[in-house]
């Protein structure tokens, strides 16, 4: 059924007519692509929880869209605070449609500048705090026998770039977790969803979004070029994003993976491509390495 539009001024299609609402648990939801889904969602009249860290962030939400919305505190990297909030959330609408992880942050440094109090501080939100939540609403979506897990991924997710190397590694790590999660909760009739947004116009380089290594003298002038690089990069308009959002929550087959943005799709496939090519130019060796049959 093609999506209906929406009233004037909201963002992307609303859901088909006679649907129930949505009810969404999304985490990081003060700025980003949190912000954008989180409102976009509320305009095309589904219900949200929408989590943050400081709930001055969000309290706007309220005053905006009423009971719709769920305003509540939540630091992702307190597993006892994730298991209240997301109980609290399915107790006020009755069930969870979609659990967005989407709260998490970037730590740029080299590989030898970063310290590894960094390195678990950069894991206990990105990956951990993304597992409490997923450990947290699957006894609730398995006694609905229905639910939709998405978490924000990124390109990075599959290619990674240096300065930005421990991030990119907490993303892989998010994707190794969804894919085996996708196989074992499907038998129960929940949905996983990786969106892997590319370079996206949002506040990326805040204080609350990227976090700076102490810098190594060594490093100054590759991190310039970097960083100088990196300004020039098309962008994508976050604004775009929702209805590609709202394809993957209203179809009945969702993809695992999601790429958000054109420039995605070809820096992936170039990256396989030369992967693949590598591992056939060795695959006598790795044939080799098998030894006889046991």
């Amino acid at each position: 059924m093609t999506p209906q539009p929406h009233p004037a001024g909201e963002t992307g299609p609303a859901p088909a007519p006679g649907a129930a609402p949505k009810i969404w648990f999304i985490t990081g939801a003060s700025r980003g692509f949190g912000r954008v889904w989180t409102e976009a969602a509320l305009q095309r009249g589904d219900k949200v929880t929408a989590t943050a860290r400081k709930l001055a962030s969000i309290t706007d939400l309220t005053e905006q869209y009423g009971a719709n919305v769920l305003s509540l505190e939540l630091d992702v990297t307190n597993p006892a605070q994730v298991k209240t909030a997301v109980a609290q959330a399915h107790a006020h609408f009755g069930r969870l449609d979609v659990v967005l992880n989407n709260a998490g942050y970037s730590l740029a440094g080299t590989i030898e500048e970063a310290s590894l109090d960094e390195i678990r501080a950069l894991y206990e939100t990105n990956v951990y705090g993304a597992v409490s939540v997923i450990q947290a609403a699957l006894p609730l979506l398995r006694a609905q026998g229905s639910g939709h897990i998405l978490g924000t991924s990124s390109g990075l997710g599959h290619v990674t770039l240096p300065v930005i190397g421990y991030y990119a590694s907490s993303k892989w790590a998010f994707e190794a977790i969804y894919e085996s999660l996708a196989a074992e909760v499907a038998p129960f009739g929940i949905k996983v969803t990786i969106i892997e947004p590319g370079a996206y116009a949002t506040d990326s380089n805040s204080p609350e979004s990227m976090r700076f290594a102490t810098g190594l003298e060594a490093y100054t002038d590759f991190k310039n070029q970097f960083f100088a690089g990196s300004a020039g990069r098309e962008r994508g308009d976050p604004a775009a994003t929702p209805a590609a959002i709202f394809a993957v929550v209203d179809a009945a087959q969702p993809p695992l993976r999601l790429l958000l943005g054109r420039h995605t799709l070809p820096w992936v496939r170039s990256a396989y491509a030369e992967r693949l090519a590598t591992w056939e130019a060795w695959e006598a060796v790795a044939n080799a390495a098998q030894g006889a049959a046991k």
